[in-house]
């Protein structure tokens, strides 16, 4: 790793925007230094012309579900339908198959300013089932394909067992399971994670983790002091069998398993009661929306000021990847709720880019991630301010205007540790990322 010097044209710090910013990136692929007012690139420094921003957290992904993008908004359905359409593409999947796609998907990602994932990956073993002659095949494929992109990744290895509250997986869920949660521990043990990629757990959800195995899992992320991620209360459906099945809501399963705490992040947190988001606020437990799969797989609008307000920080994920833009999960966060309420202004453009930012890394685990100061990481992401959506304001309504009218489209710049990896849009790892793309969904469908 190289030392780096950048010119921000404008960049978002601690004070606000400011003009002519340059940061200094050490060896280590940390900032060294900040210096603002600035008004010309130094000697030798890299310009970013735009607005600078730490880089953005993709706080969960499936990657896999990029392979159906377009082909699942044909007709009609629910969530239910959807499943069954994912099971196909994820019955198609091998270590070198999920490379290609990943490290395309990946780099989608990093051409949308994300420097860092959180990897929700249960698609383990072969067809079937069986083993591959290395357990984690599947899993360091992924850790691969990030490094390949260059995007930090969280693997969350997720634990998925049963089909729903104690029955059997389903012939598809075969490859996601390890049986128990004590050889999924114990397989989960032999990933290892390096200066790119940390590992974490998850529990898919409570229909697939029977109860008395959860604290096991939470056990193996505490012992690691790791993040622990699950899926909570995305349908109703799943809410009324938990409620059916054990006389509590899943929230309540989780916390009195051991599941909830600050090192915890619930995914989407839709249908939840009133005694839920205290539970979730009490403990500290983070949450991360995903409004672009919510509203596209006719889920529902979750409580996220409540639950902010009851002190559970946010977070945004892609999930699906319908999109993959994090601003638009951001801008989404408040357009929902606005038409939910019928009033604006739930979160300042700060506030929403801080749950795209600072908060997403924490979730996943790099708390030295998601701010422009000495010391961070040396992530960045540059929106330009002179396209057709982000032409016109002025440079101190910058950050409004990159929340509320930029997209993917508008990034122009990411740097991931001090690396360049997309300069003036083209990323620099992976030529012809759509062609990548396009190449590994075909590879599936062949």
């Amino acid at each position: 790793m190289t030392a780096q010097t950048y010119w921000a044209e404008h960049a978002w710090l601690d004070t606000g925007v400011e003009r002519g910013v340059v940061v200094k990136t050490g060896t280590d692929g940390r900032i060294a230094s900040v210096r603002k007012g600035v008004k010309k690139p130094p000697t030798g420094s890299v310009t970013l012309r735009g607005l600078t921003l730490p880089g953005l957290a993709n706080a969960h992904s499936h990657a896999f579900h990029r392979a159906l993008r377009g082909t699942v908004q044909q007709g009609e359905g629910t969530f239910w339908t959807w499943r069954d359409l994912m099971y196909g593409v994820a019955d198609r999947l091998t270590p070198d198959t999920y490379y290609a796609l990943a490290r395309a998907v990946y780099a989608e990602m990093a051409l949308a300013g994300i420097t860092g994932v959180g990897e929700f990956h249960y698609l383990h073993h072969a067809p079937g089932g069986g083993a591959y002659d290395n357990p984690n095949a599947m899993g360091e494929a992924l850790i691969a394909a990030a490094a390949e992109a260059g995007i930090r990744i969280t693997l969350l290895d997720t634990c998925y067992l049963s089909s729903g509250f104690g029955a059997p997986p389903s012939r598809h869920q075969l490859r996601f399971s390890d049986t128990t949660t004590e050889r999924w521990a114990e397989r989960a043990a032999g990933l290892k994670g390096d200066d790119n990629t940390r590992i974490g757990a998850a529990v898919h959800s409570v229909r697939a983790v029977p109860t008395g195995q959860l604290a096991t899992v939470a056990a193996w992320a505490d012992e690691r002091e790791a993040p622990l991620h699950v899926h909570l209360s995305e349908q109703t459906a799943e809410n009324d069998a938990c409620v059916e099945a054990h006389g509590f809501t899943p929230t309540t399963l989780l916390a009195d398993h051991g599941v909830l705490g600050p090192r915890t992040t619930a995914v989407h947190a839709t249908h939840l009661t009133p005694g839920d988001i205290r539970l979730l606020g009490h403990s500290g437990t983070g949450v991360c929306m995903c409004p672009t799969t919510e509203r596209d797989l006719a889920d529902g609008i979750g409580p996220a000021p409540k639950l902010q307000s009851a002190g559970s920080p946010l977070s945004l994920g892609s999930d699906s990847h319908a999109v993959i833009d994090i601003l638009e999960e951001a801008r989404a966060m408040e357009l929902d709720e606005r038409l939910h309420t019928r009033t604006r202004g739930h979160w300042t453009a700060s506030q929403l880019l801080r749950a795209a930012t600072a908060d997403g890394h924490a979730a996943l685990g790099w708390h030295d991630a998601g701010a422009i100061r000495a010391g961070a990481l040396a992530d960045l992401t540059t929106i330009a301010l002179d396209t057709v959506r982000t032409a016109g304001p002025p440079p101190e309504l910058a950050v409004e205007t990159a929340v509320f009218a930029a997209t993917n489209a508008d990034v122009r710049d990411t740097v991931v540790g001090g690396r360049h990896i997309v300069r003036e849009g083209a990323h620099q790892l992976v030529p012809e990322v759509g062609q990548a793309l396009a190449e590994a969904v075909a590879a599936l469908r062949a």
